[in-house]
């Protein structure tokens, strides 16, 4: 029995951006996507993690997910909504809304949990596709982002987060494959950095400590599609059928040039040659444009200058311009004003200004760059570490970045409590 799906992720919604909601664009994004599952009626739509932007999302972000939920289910009443938690996402926050997700046809894993037995909970991680006539015709192994005091202390061979990651993929595909018949498909959908992956800067660190990127050998030939979400730039990762899905919309202006897209996935599990997957991509729509200035003074007021003219009403759907400019001297006072002068007027927001000094006979031969972004936290903690004369040292950082995550956790427990 054939079965048809979208495979999407890192939504992202709330999120902020230098200090500029997103809220238009993902709405624009969502009424495509219902425009895309009203045409397609596929059996499922997953969303492999980072549905927020951040653990406690505002509650106009809320309101966007469970109306596009609603309005999804009005249009796609047999279609099936899974979704796992990201890093970016409280596990326990979106599984709180379980009764209000079950009217929609949707089902949201966030943390991993322990059965009566004290054991991993397989049953919850190992969720049911169905056809219009509630025939299963996959099974979907759904891993939200695994944190090691979720996954870790099970038995022996959980003992660490290495061994418990590769115990719980071991174990559910196991379990997996025992349930499934030969007219069934295996969906694993898991949010994760894998060996392999394109990164950009906007992508939360996710290895931390002694943890590297995980290995697609986690993946059993038995598995027909592998779902990935956190790396917001669309690709496989090894084989054709792994793959990270992408963002909808760019979320740095280093994703400037990414093709946002949501994977259309058929499996046919009765054949054996090719035509068992196929996926086409469908290409998302940009309702907001970026622009990336670069150069010498001079060449960025021309760029600045010859950018598309046409005012545009809305603030929130003007487009984003960043600006990197190179000199060999200190900036003037008003040179901020001189670049907010040399845009058309009414069109565009001048999110960030960075200067790079040209190398000169003072400053040796390398360029130094200023930036005037926020820094985060782990970027503080280097310029902290190098002026205090220490040298750059990579566990130093991965061990600083573990402690920022168990302080998200801990503040992340506190709330729920």
């Amino acid at each position: 029995m054939t079965v048809r799906f979208f495979h999407t992720s890192d939504w992202h919604l709330g999120q902020f951006f230098y200090n500029h909601s997103r809220q238009y664009e993902h709405e624009q994004f969502l009424a495509w996507l219902i425009k895309q599952i009203q045409q397609k009626q596929p059996h499922a739509l997953l969303i492999a993690g980072d549905i927020f932007d951040v653990i406690n999302p505002a509650s106009a972000a809320q309101k966007q997910l469970y109306q596009f939920l609603a309005d999804a289910h009005d249009i796609a009443p047999n279609m099936q909504t899974l979704m796992i938690a990201g890093n970016h996402d409280s596990g326990y926050r979106i599984e709180q809304v379980e009764p209000l997700l079950e009217k929609y046809n949707a089902k949201t894993v966030g943390v991993i949990h322990k059965n009566a037995e004290g054991q991993i909970d397989l049953d919850r991680l190992l969720v049911p596709i169905y056809d219009e006539h509630k025939k299963i015709v996959a099974w979907c192994l759904t891993l939200p982002f695994l944190r090691p005091a979720e996954i870790t202390g099970f038995n022996e061979q959980t003992a660490s987060s290495q061994n418990a990651i590769a115990y719980l993929h071991q174990q559910l595909i196991t379990e997996a494959k025992k349930r499934t018949t030969d007219d069934q498909a295996l969906i694993l959908m898991s949010h994760a950095h894998m060996q392999g992956g394109e990164t950009s800067d906007s992508e939360r660190p996710i290895i931390i400590g002694n943890e590297e990127a995980l290995s697609t050998a986690l993946f059993d030939d038995a598995i027909d599609y592998v779902a990935l979400g956190h790396l917001h730039k669309p690709q496989k990762v090894g084989q054709e059928h792994i793959r990270y899905s992408g963002s909808p919309i760019p979320l740095s202006f280093s994703e400037i040039n990414y093709k946002h897209q949501i994977v259309e996935v058929t499996i046919d599990p009765t054949q054996t040659d090719e035509s068992r997957l196929q996926f086409e991509a469908a290409a998302i729509p940009r309702s907001v444009q970026l622009h990336k200035i670069k150069g010498e003074l001079n060449d960025v007021f021309t760029q600045l200058t010859a950018l598309p003219h046409g005012e545009i009403d809305n603030i929130d759907h003007r487009e984003y311009v960043d600006i990197e400019y190179h000199t060999a001297v200190p900036p003037q006072p008003n040179l901020r004003q001189q670049f907010e002068d040399a845009l058309p007027k009414g069109r565009y927001r001048l999110v960030r200004i960075s200067r790079q000094y040209l190398a000169s006979e003072k400053s040796g031969d390398e360029n130094t760059q200023i930036s005037l972004e926020p820094p985060t936290p782990a970027k503080l903690f280097q310029q902290i570490w190098e002026k205090q004369g220490y040298s750059n040292d990579d566990q130093v950082l991965k061990d600083f970045l573990c402690l920022v995550q168990e302080a998200e956790k801990t503040l992340e427990n506190e709330h729920e409590a």
